[in-house]
């Protein structure tokens, strides 16, 4: 790592016109869409595992959502290391564990050989990629913010797109475990690589953020003397309405990536055509991450991230009135749109209210906050669809779920800075 660091500096310091922070938004990229690709082609795997050990919906979902809980909750570790670590030493953790826990499931016979492999060690790893990669791309740009974290989230929705169609492949041509053994080597490999050019901040290369003379390490001069600390954002309304808010948010969202290969089959579909949703949420989300990004630059994160809460609530409108494939694409394509805003503004959407100096920090307790209680959709939808026979129920929930983060994000306003100590 050392020896990388070094030969960028040297690379960046002959006054090339090339900012290395598009870099830094290409490699966040790659890395997202290998971890995200991966962990939403879950989903594709339920009905081929179903049928081979036996086991059933709640059981599958409950996996998944001990793996969402775990991860989410973890980013407050993460989110915190990146902090005192930088992102090259937390990313290749994470890749590693992402990757041990996924071939270790491939071998699972058990149920709680999936809920440990799965449902913790990948876990682990997964609490690695979103907050570190996001929030480094953050601090490398001021002016381009939105726009740049949208591109770099977009490799997420653009590994959800590809990755499932890869999986059904691979299922078409070998046994679930072999496949799943194959994506976790292979991420395990490619996230090692790709981690060793995240650099934490430009002034580790002797850079200005947005590669402009006279910028700060961190941004402009408001947002340094706006930045709070984890200490002081926690004792402000804004944090804990914020914090709420986006418990209701995550509620839903795992839910289509589990759910939609299932419930394709309760619509006389193919797993085929299941597979395909999963792929539609990501070209979706690729296309809702760069664009509302970009509109959050103009109209601010909070507005901009209303756009995507109601793209997500109309998502689950579509799914509950379903009954063909135009539906059921129909909520895929909204959902995405959801998917790819969020990703994309999410973190711009904290710095913009707490600042950029602990951002990484305050990022990962939000979401380990909402991990803890919002991560167990997919378990409950799954049990209520067991239990009820269809998803209507379930489906309802995540509606209802969606509107009350609208309401929330709508009355959240940064905290004061009166008084705010640096």
């Amino acid at each position: 790592m050392t020896t990388v660091s070094s030969s960028l500096a040297q690379a960046v310091s002959q006054k090339t016109p090339f900012f290395y922070g598009w870099v830094i938004v290409s490699f966040a990229f790659f890395i997202l869409a290998l971890a995200y690709g991966v962990q939403y082609s879950f989903g594709v795997f339920i009905p081929v595992m179903m049928n081979d050990l036996g086991w059933d919906r709640a059981t599958l979902g409950g996996a998944f959502s001990l793996y969402a809980m775990v991860y989410l909750s973890i980013t407050v570790v993460s989110g915190r290391l990146t902090d005192l670590w930088g992102p090259k030493v937390v990313l290749s953790i994470g890749g590693f564990l992402i990757g041990i826990g996924l071939i270790g499931t491939s071998r699972a016979t058990e149920p709680w050989h999936i809920f440990f492999w799965y449902g913790l060690v990948a876990a682990l790893g997964m609490s690695t990629a979103y907050i570190p990669c996001n929030v480094t791309v953050a601090r490398w740009f001021q002016r381009r913010r939105g726009l740049a974290v949208g591109l770099a989230s977009s490799g997420s929705s653009c590994g959800i797109f590809i990755v499932p169609l890869i999986a059904v492949m691979l299922l078409g041509e070998t046994s679930w475990r072999t496949a799943l053994a194959g994506l976790g080597s292979g991420l395990l490999v490619l996230t090692l690589v790709s981690a060793r050019f995240m650099v934490r901040s430009p002034a580790d290369l002797g850079l200005q953020v947005d590669g402009a003379s006279g910028a700060s390490e961190t941004g402009s001069a408001a947002d340094i003397t706006a930045s709070w600390s984890f200490a002081q954002a926690r004792h402000t309304s804004c944090f804990w309405i914020f914090a709420i808010g986006f418990l209701f948010t995550l509620i839903p969202m795992p839910v289509p990536f589990v759910h939609l290969p299932v419930f394709a089959l309760d619509l006389k579909l193919s797993d085929q055509t299941g597979a395909s949703a999963v792929s539609i949420v990501g070209f979706s989300a690729l296309v809702g991450g760069i664009s509302l990004g970009s509109f959050s630059d103009r109209v601010g994160p909070k507005n901009a991230f209303l756009v995507a809460l109601a793209a997500q609530g109309l998502a689950f409108i579509c799914l509950l009135l379903a009954k063909s494939s135009f539906g059921l694409f129909l909520g895929a394509v909204a959902f995405g749109v959801f998917y790819g805003g969020f990703s994309a503004i999410f973190p711009a959407l904290f710095i913009y209210l707490f600042g950029p100096l602990h951002a990484a920090t305050i990022g990962g307790v939000i979401i380990g906050f909402g991990g803890l209680l919002g991560s167990w959709g997919p378990a409950l939808v799954g049990y209520l669809r067991d239990t009820q026979g269809n998803y209507q129920d379930g489906f309802g929930f995540c509606l209802a779920s969606s509107m009350i983060a609208i309401v929330l994000t709508t009355i959240l306003k940064p905290p004061a800075t009166k008084g705010l100590t640096q």
